[in-house]
């Protein structure tokens, strides 16, 4: 096997340099090639977005009600925890790019991508999640194409988060589509 004279890392001694310059910047290094302005407001926007998808699921999983509503009740409750999960990393990774995470319930609906709508039947809190859930996969598919190959972090946890997503929307869309089910046979066996 040949071997090359030159590695496919830069100079050892000046990584080493340069990693102590500007030591302050924390994980933001010299290599960091995003617009880190642009990418910290989009990280707010997908927090609060995150914010009011906890808020909507928590509401819906109290307020769920009848023959349906047992099983449904508990998928909001995981769907919340895991949007309060992706808040949390969001906001982490905020701080890491030397940003603050905004937390200020002023202005949160205007910073969210998606709408806080309560939803007054178990199927309209489902087609709210739903709603909520395909505004959150575009987001989350516009700003990884946005970030790119600059921000490699960043765009792997918004790969991660924005999975999750899709199976949320998929268990939403699965609920819609078995509660239709059971309506058109209810329709039928009483008709």
């Amino acid at each position: 096997m040949a071997t090359t004279d030159k590695p496919f890392l830069s100079d050892v001694q000046e990584l080493r340099r340069r990693a102590r310059r500007h030591i302050e910047a924390g994980a933001v290094t010299e290599s960091y090639r995003g617009d880190r302005e642009t990418v910290i407001k989009l990280l707010n926007e997908a927090l609060a977005t995150e914010i009011v998808c906890v808020l909507r699921y928590k509401r819906h999983y109290f307020m769920a009600q009848g023959i349906h509503a047992e099983p449904i009740a508990a998928e909001f409750l995981q769907h919340a925890n895991e949007e309060q999960g992706h808040a949390d990393q969001i906001a982490e990774r905020i701080i890491q790019l030397g940003g603050a995470p905004n937390f200020n319930p002023d202005g949160l609906l205007m910073r969210s991508h998606s709408e806080y709508v309560e939803g007054h039947t178990l199927i309209d809190m489902i087609k709210e999640d739903l709603v909520a859930e395909r505004v959150a996969i575009d987001s989350y598919t516009e700003m990884i194409r946005y970030i790119g190959e600059n921000d490699i972090t960043t765009r792997r946890m918004l790969e991660s988060i924005l999975a999750v997503e899709e199976e949320h929307a998929e268990d939403l869309a699965s609920f819609l589509a078995d509660m239709d089910k059971d309506w058109k046979t209810r329709e039928r066996t009483s008709g």
